[in-house]
């Protein structure tokens, strides 16, 4: 799978297991609900910060999120 759909997809799911709308994440991350959407749909990719701040949203790893590792 290419690295951006395994970033959209484990996005995804990591946002739908703790039950959170993708404006709910946007807000977390500062990001807009759009920017979320676009980002699970795999047409769009984010900035380093962003990523990061991600990662430490969920408690995961950056590897996990890029999909260099299965295990979060």
């Amino acid at each position: 799978m290419e690295p951006d759909l395994i970033f959209a997809k484990r996005i995804q799911q990591l946002r739908k297991e703790r039950g959170l709308t993708q404006k709910e994440l946007g807000d977390e991350v500062d990001l807009s609900q759009k920017a979320i959407s676009t980002i699970e749909s795999g047409f769009r990719t984010t900035t380093f910060e962003k990523l990061v701040l991600l990662a430490k949203f969920f408690d995961v790893s950056t590897d996990y999120l890029l999909g260099l590792k299965d295990e979060p």
